[in-house]
């Protein structure tokens, strides 16, 4: 007989084993399995061993039924850390039949009280759950509640009422407190036995002890409500380092000109690099201000870290750097001011940091840096990095001193300022400039420095980088 699957569509394949869907798979087929017996099986009112057979899947079915949806909430993205309990709790029921059976029987005891005779039986199994020894024989209905928690004892007592009054199954838990001072969490399902007037002649029960799977649940809960308390906090945590980071960045949008007319006048344009991990707000600065004498600066910087305290610090460095460039600071007594603050701060950090201050006057940018990439110099359609004065780490020793570096730039001549994280897709990775090189024939054509940086993100924009960056473009006009 041909297959009923097509040649050309062929059955799908089940999820790879360990996986959380292979596991909602497994405990669905096995709940069908367990529930199929449960409907084929004939049971004689009149058999215990029947009763008995049939209160286990009951309990099976109704305990596949939680493990089904406690597996569903984990494939939602809650924490993985109650995984194993999950596993263990099918791994119980997992084997073939005779083997699923006796790990069921292990855990669950029965007992039936007659109310014609006053005869009480329990199996050995409801001695070990209830913490009884077996010698003391067995408790009565009206001694049961005496080991029942007494929160709980009313609920005990409300059920056994039901079902010998009304006649209603039970089907329910209570917390108990055996001979050796364990608290334990058992689950309790039965029916009223019924004589030939239709009266309750006994009362038979299963007793399980879901100690450890309701103990799976709470931590569950726990971890779930944890998880949730932290994304809050972080998500609030994000929203207020954008906040400040947009709040401290220049504002402006396209380019900017540096001052507004006259000889020499600088073309401006930056942009910032998000890292592929949106939660990872950095401490990447750039920042372009016109100063009182004419003159310009330009900087560019990174500190380390991430969140919150990153970009508090970063708009502190940045206020401090600006503060001390209006008031004529040179960039490398500069650069050792910003190192002495950031060495003595009550959070201490580390930082690299480019400045420059251009002379539109005589076409001369004096700068320093600290443990940061040169800016990069293009000129007639070719690149190439600055050498760099002498400069270390901002923060990284006390009495730090910076070199300055000049430079006499010619009408045309773009400099292109920028973090390491923009030429780097990782933290292991070293820093190249030879991207950002390749890119001087495509700078020589643009129209501005607003294009250049467009150039820039076109190449670099789609690089899946761990940390953020920022790169700044200056065009010297004639």
């Amino acid at each position: 007989m041909p297959s009923h699957v097509s040649a050309d569509r062929p059955a799908p394949q089940p999820p790879e084993r360990g996986t959380v869907d292979a596991l909602i798979t497994q405990t669905r087929r096995l709940r069908g399995d367990v529930d199929a017996v449960r409907r084929d099986a004939v049971v004689d009112e009149d058999d215990p061993q029947g009763r008995w057979q049939r209160a286990l899947c009951d309990l099976a079915v109704h305990h596949l039924d939680d493990l089904g949806a406690h597996l569903g909430q984990l494939k939602e993205g809650l924490p993985t850390d109650v995984v194993g309990a999950f596993e263990e709790e099918l791994a119980g029921y997992e084997a073939d039949g005779a083997q699923s059976t006796g790990s069921l029987l292990s855990r669950v005891g029965s007992a039936e009280w007659n109310l014609l005779t006053d005869e009480v039986s329990w199996s050995d199994e409801l001695y070990q759950i209830l913490g009884r020894a077996p010698q003391s024989g067995p408790m009565t209905l009206d001694e049961l509640p005496s080991i029942v928690f007494t929160e709980d004892q009313a609920l005990l007592t409300a059920m056994v009422t039901d079902c010998l009054v009304d006649g209603r199954p039970i089907d329910g838990e209570f917390r108990m407190v055996r001979a050796d001072g364990r608290v334990r969490t058992v689950h309790m399902m039965g029916e009223p036995v019924l004589d030939a007037d239709g009266s309750t002649a006994s009362m038979w029960a299963v007793f399980r002890d879901v100690s450890e799977l309701r103990r799976s649940e709470r931590a569950m809960h726990e971890s779930r409500d944890s998880l949730q308390r932290k994304q809050h906090f972080e998500q609030a945590e994000r929203r207020l380092a954008v906040e400040l980071q947009e709040a401290v960045l220049p504002p402006w949008r396209g380019s900017l000109q540096f001052p507004l007319d006259g000889p020499g006048a600088l073309d401006v344009a930056a942009h910032y690099f998000p890292s592929a991990n949106s939660a990872l707000i950095g401490g990447d600065w750039y920042d372009a201000l016109q100063l009182p004498n004419g003159d310009s600066l330009l900087s560019v910087g990174d500190l380390t870290g991430h969140g919150v305290s990153a970009t508090s610090a970063m708009a502190t460095l940045l206020g401090a750097l600006r503060g001390m460039a209006v008031a004529g600071i040179r960039p490398g007594a500069l650069m050792a001011h910003l190192n002495q603050m950031l060495e003595t701060a009550t959070q201490p950090a580390l930082g690299s940091a480019v400045c420059c201050r251009f002379d539109p006057s005589t076409r001369t940018v004096c700068w320093a840096q600290a443990g940061h990439p040169a800016p990069l110099l293009f000129r007639n359609g070719t690149g190439s990095a600055l050498t760099p004065p002498d400069g270390v780490l901002l923060g990284a020793t006390s009495g730090a001193v910076y070199e300055q570096a000049e430079l006499q730039l010619l009408p045309g001549d773009l400099l292109v300022l920028h973090t390491d994280g923009l030429t780097r897709r990782s933290a292991a990775a070293e820093y190249d400039a030879s991207r950002l090189l390749a890119l001087a024939p495509r700078f020589a054509e643009a129209r501005d420095a607003q294009e250049c940086v467009r150039r820039v993100a076109e190449a670099f924009g789609g690089d899946n980088r761990e940390d953020d960056a920022c790169v700044m473009v200056a065009r010297i006009g004639s």
